[in-house]
């Protein structure tokens, strides 16, 4: 059951849908109306006179007409029609590349839209080499898939394999993968499989994706228990891996992902890329205090928020929220060492999309503060992550944008952005600025300049340390972390806000 549109080559394209809520499906298509036939796990095969670019819809029960749930791209947005695509026709110039294990592995986190002035795919092409001579050898690139609107940070897709039109669509992030491997880098894609975004009827209308017995932050979870909805996870992650050429997969907020099933989605994930290309690395974003993605899923490795907490807190004194509770240098040395796990596996960060962007305006760690988290992470034994820009310390924010299509979504989420800092002591009501406005947005692009000697100091020592890290000295009365790898030795001042590496 390979789900989606797939053109043959001899004039017509092989469809297959997954739609156990209707009991008729047609495609509509320039040409006419052609049925599909279902059987009796409620899906829908059938082929329909097109080629690559040919535009699509469905109508479900000789009703209403909707986008394919497999999309592989919607040019014209979440309500437009479907495209065929030929994935095959993408150009390649990466046979000889072998991608990146964990021991090599430092991440570059990225935003497509606000990394270049384009906003592309494209837009990203010209600075690889950059990063790779920084001593970056993978970018992580947030959620490209379909979204409401042309901008938004992706976390709120709706079709999951069909990369964004704004962004360049499927041939422009096939392009993107292969410049990067080109320049020595792999690429990690973040991808979302514990919610979809507002505007979900469309998928609704066709099978039962979604689930009220469980709810995340977001809304309604999505219902592994249906073996086509498992399908269209686990072919989705696939297709990243074998038709883009992805290193890796970075799975967001894994601990929303609701499954009893006696193998969970998530390690069920991680096989089946492997199956495709052995090294393909799997990353999970998990709440704190839970290791099962690298205990129990055999997921590479996994966000560790604790060490980014314990850092914010002791250079900057915030307690608010979920800083609560965080700030001492005892905790972060031993978050360090990896609680009992390898720390290679554990992956470290003074700052990152959410650490930056869920603040009330999006503001940075100050560039003092910053360099001293920064040295402390790259210093580590554990796998680093830069977030944009921050290798040359830039101040322009990261705030939330949003570009919602359905004015009631739209002001729910002013509401609703308002509302979650009213008992942050350090923001007021008129801090917040308005996701959907331009303006915010625009505020978030980069100014690229030279990286901070510093970045550049660390990350070609990084390369000759020995992987053991001892820990001299964790001082929390004098706010003082001492670190040492080989002969090379960190000293960190949190009080100061000073770092010395030696």
């Amino acid at each position: 059951m390979r789900l989606g549109a797939f053109p043959s080559g001899d004039g017509t394209v092989e469809l297959t849908v997954w739609a156990p809520n209707a009991c008729t499906l047609d495609v509509h298509v320039s040409n006419g109306v052609h049925p599909l036939v279902g059987d009796d796990e409620g899906v829908f095969k059938g082929s329909f006179p097109g080629a690559a670019g040919d535009q699509y819809l469905l109508a479900l029960d000789g009703a209403e007409t909707y986008p394919d749930p497999c999309s592989r791209f919607q040019p014209h947005g979440v309500r437009g029609p479907s495209d065929v695509v030929d994935t095959g026709k993408f150009e390649w110039t990466d046979s000889e590349w072998q991608g990146v294990t964990l021991d090599e592995l430092v991440v570059y986190e990225l935003h497509v839209g606000t990394f270049s002035e384009e906003g592309t795919f494209a837009g990203v092409i010209p600075r690889l080499a950059a990063l790779r001579e920084l001593g970056v050898t993978a970018i992580e690139v947030m959620p490209i898939a379909t979204f409401p609107g042309e901008r938004g940070w992706g976390y709120d897709s709706l079709y999951t394999y069909a990369p964004h039109p704004a962004y360049g669509g499927p041939e422009g992030f096939a392009r993107l993968v292969d410049a990067a491997h080109a320049n020595g880098l792999a690429v990690l894609l973040d991808v979302v499989y514990n919610h979809v975004g507002p505007g979900d009827e469309a998928l609704r209308a066709f099978a039962p994706y979604l689930t009220s017995k469980h709810r995340t932050f977001w809304g309604d979870a999505i219902d592994y228990t249906q073996p086509g909805v498992r399908e269209w996870t686990l072919q989705n992650a696939e297709q990243w891996v074998r038709v883009y050429h992805v290193d890796g997969l970075r799975l967001d907020a894994v601990h929303a992902i609701v499954d009893d099933s006696p193998q969970h989605i998530c390690a069920e994930l991680a096989e089946r890329v492997r199956e495709v290309n052995p090294r393909t690395l799997v990353i999970s974003e998990m709440e704190a205090g839970n290791w099962a993605p690298i205990d129990e899923w055999g997921h590479d490795a996994q966000w560790a928020d604790d060490v980014h907490h314990e850092l914010h807190v002791l250079l900057t004194g915030e307690h608010d929220g979920y800083y609560a509770g965080h700030g001492s240098v005892r905790a972060l040395a031993e978050d360090l060492q990896g609680q009992k796990h390898d720390p290679r596996r554990l992956i470290v960060f003074a700052q990152n999309h959410d650490q930056v962007g869920n603040r009330a305006t999006g503001d940075r760690l100050p560039p003092d503060a910053l360099k001293v988290a920064a040295a402390v992470t790259l210093f580590s034994s554990c796998t680093p992550l830069l977030f944009m820009g921050e290798e040359y310390l830039e101040q322009r924010p990261f705030q939330f944008f949003t570009d919602h299509i359905d004015p009631s979504i739209a002001e729910a989420t002013r509401q609703g952005r308002r509302q979650e800092f009213e008992t942050f002591a350090s923001f007021t009501r008129e801090d917040v600025p308005d996701p959907q406005a331009v303006e915010t947005f625009l505020r978030s692009k980069l100014e690229p300049r030279e990286p901070e000697p510093l970045y550049r100091k660390l990350l070609a020592l990084r390369r000759m340390l020995p992987r053991a890290l001892e820990i001299v000295e964790a001082d929390d009365a004098a706010k003082r972390l001492h670190l040492r790898r080989g002969d090379a030795e960190l000293v960190a001042d949190f009080r100061a806000k000073h770092v010395e590496v030696r």
